[in-house]
């Protein structure tokens, strides 16, 4: 199994969640056991070597691949989630994606400065989700930052965004 395969497993939908939108389901990768098994062991291949103690997956299906990938590295996992979601108390970022103005939080207490982190998220697009967390995370003093995607829509030029384009990763490319 290649990641062409992954890649064509992955619905497209049109007009989701708004018209003009081409949503990319990754749901359909998932639910197949081989592929999942595909896209965790790639992941694990990019990352066993870079000494990871968290991966941070964001809302919601970054919570799949990063909690899977943080038990395949013996890696804490943290969620990043919408504002309002988190029980304790939370730093909390505002960004603009390409239908709107969201929020985002984490724990405080959920990072250390020793802590060299992966966030994960499914997909990179405009890339606003992504600056967040990073932003976010930022504000830890970590030692070490890497962000992977498992797909990354190519003409969004969302990777821009980033300071360190070199330290972002994305399996599959639309």
């Amino acid at each position: 199994m290649t990641t062409d395969d992954i890649k064509n497993s992955i619905r497209n939908i049109p007009d989701f969640p708004m018209k003009g939108i081409q949503f990319k389901d990754i749901t359909t990768a998932f639910k197949d056991g081989k592929m999942l098994h595909k896209i965790a062991e790639e992941m694990y291949e990019l990352y066993k070597d870079k000494g990871i103690t968290k991966v941070v997956g964001i809302e919601s299906r970054g919570f799949i691949m990063g909690a899977i990938l943080a038990e395949k590295l013996g890696a804490g996992f943290v969620p990043i989630r919408k504002k309002g979601k988190l029980p304790a108390e939370t730093n909390t970022v505002s960004y603009e994606k390409e239908y709107g103005i969201d929020e985002i939080e984490m724990h405080k207490d959920a990072l250390i400065p020793e802590d060299i982190v992966l966030i994960h998220d499914d997909i990179l697009a405009t890339g606003g989700t992504m600056l967040a967390a990073e932003n976010l995370i930022k504000q830890f003093g970590i030692k070490e930052l890497y962000i992977h995607f498992i797909m990354e829509l190519d003409d969004l030029k969302g990777r821009e965004l980033f300071e360190n384009p070199e330290r972002v990763e994305s399996m599959i490319h639309f």
